[in-house]
This record gives C-alpha cells, structure tokens and sequence, in this order.
C-alpha cells in the first residue's frame, strides 16, 4: 500500500516507513503543499494512493465521495513523529487489509 502523507504528518515518515509502506510520498514531495482538499484528493485518486492525515475533513469527504482514494485518519491529538510511526507499525497488519478490502473507504487510527 502506498500512502500519501498529508501537509500535518512529518515528511520524515515517507523514509522512516519505506519498509513498510514502500513507494509512499509526501504532499511536500509532490508539489502539494497548500494545495486544497480537493487536489491533494485527486491526486490520491488518480495515483492509487491512500491519503494519511490528521485532518478531519479527508473523513468526511470520504463519506460524501467514496473511494477512490481511501483514507486513513489519525486520531490522535498533539504527539511525535515517533508515536505516528508506531502507530503505523503496530497497525500495518489492520493498515493492509484495509487497502485490499474494496467496500472500506475509511480508516481511523488512534
């Protein structure tokens, strides 16, 4: 599963979980930083990546829209890059079911 890390996740993620999620970008990388919901959106969708945020509105509009793209939400409040990739790595097994399961839209970690 390749993921596309959103403007509020640290960009050192994308290399500290290559062994996990290889082929993974971060908005920064691509030439997204700032841009609207909507871009970063499709450029999700017309990749085959799954959207990483902390942000709120990624989960509604996965509701409105459905897939593709699919959306991880991290729920967590104010914590360290160390904790997100925890998060991510004691999640991978549920992370990766959930990118192979067609009827999921939406996942929410925390």
């Amino acid at each position: 599963m390749k993921l596309l890390f959103d403007e509020n996740i640290s960009p050192r993620l994308v290399a500290a979980l290559s062994d996990v999620f290889p082929g993974s970008v971060h908005v920064r990388d691509v030439g997204l930083v700032r841009a609207t919901d909507a871009a970063i959106w499709a450029y999700a969708r017309d990749r085959g990546l799954t959207i990483l945020s902390k942000d709120s509105d990624f989960h509604q509009v996965s509701f409105l829209r459905g897939p593709p793209p699919k959306v991880i939400w991290i729920r967590r409040g104010n914590c360290s890059t160390v904790d997100i990739e925890a998060l991510l790595r004691s999640n991978r097994t549920e992370i990766l079911a959930f990118g192979v399961d067609e009827e999921a839209a939406f996942l929410a970690l925390s």
